[in-house]
């Protein structure tokens, strides 16, 4: 049976969405970040990142990774198409075109969105937000998100979805743009690209995933 190591408050709530919507039975091993330990034992999570029964693993320390029979995958957009490919049914790609679509969207997810985005993120969770330091860094990552934005707005205007439906390539888009929402202007000039993103996150297999994640230590 496949197997996902890693906590919902992870990049692992990526593939573990997938999962949610396709319904494939699965193993769920949490396995926590080791720098978010405290010192002491979190509730459901016996394993963590530095220990060396996970870095037999993934030697990169790192969550999620994905056991699949004899296949072990450890970044989490690939586990995300190879779940969707292999269990997904309409969520992975009906051809090679489509699948090759959803790996560039993987990819513009990863290189175009992610690291900005999360710049977003990590700033407002180090409590810098508010002071003109942080602001300023939060205004510099949307600006860098505004070319891709500006893509995916063009893209969104005839279609609903990434695709001709809803597919593995929206979970992977509307999740690593995700890390950016806390800022509430990023989106003002982008309503079609608001309007997929709460769509997306409206489904019940997202807010399923994410009540589990609520669920689990901060």
């Amino acid at each position: 049976m496949l197997t996902i190591y890693g906590v919902y408050r992870s990049r692992a709530i990526r593939p573990l969405w997938v999962l949610e919507e396709c319904g494939a039975p699965f193993t769920h091993v949490p396995v926590i970040q080791a720098y978010r330990l405290t010192g002491t034992s979190t509730p459901g999570a016996p394993l963590n990142t530095a220990m060396p029964d996970y870095l037999a693993v993934n030697p990169l320390g790192q969550v999620p990774a994905m056991r699949d029979g004899a296949l072990l995958l450890s970044e989490s957009l690939a586990i995300c198409l190879h779940i969707a490919r292999k269990y997904g049914g309409t969520l992975g790609p009906a051809s090679d075109d489509e699948a090759s679509v959803m790996e560039q969207w993987a990819l513009f997810a990863a290189t175009a969105v992610e690291p900005a985005a999360i710049e977003i993120l990590y700033t407002g969770r180090d409590g810098q937000a508010d002071t003109p330091t942080g602001q300023g860094i939060i205004r510099l990552a949307a600006e860098k998100l505004k070319r891709p934005l500006a893509r995916l707005e063009s893209h969104l205007a005839t279609s609903d979805w990434l695709m001709n439906r809803f597919t593995v390539a929206d979970i992977m888009v509307a999740e690593c743009l995700r890390y950016g929402q806390s800022y509430g202007p990023l989106l003002s000039d982008f309503p079609k690209t608001a309007r997929w993103l709460s769509a997306a996150q409206s489904r019940p297999a997202f807010n399923t995933v994410w009540s589990k994640r609520a669920a689990e230590p901060e």
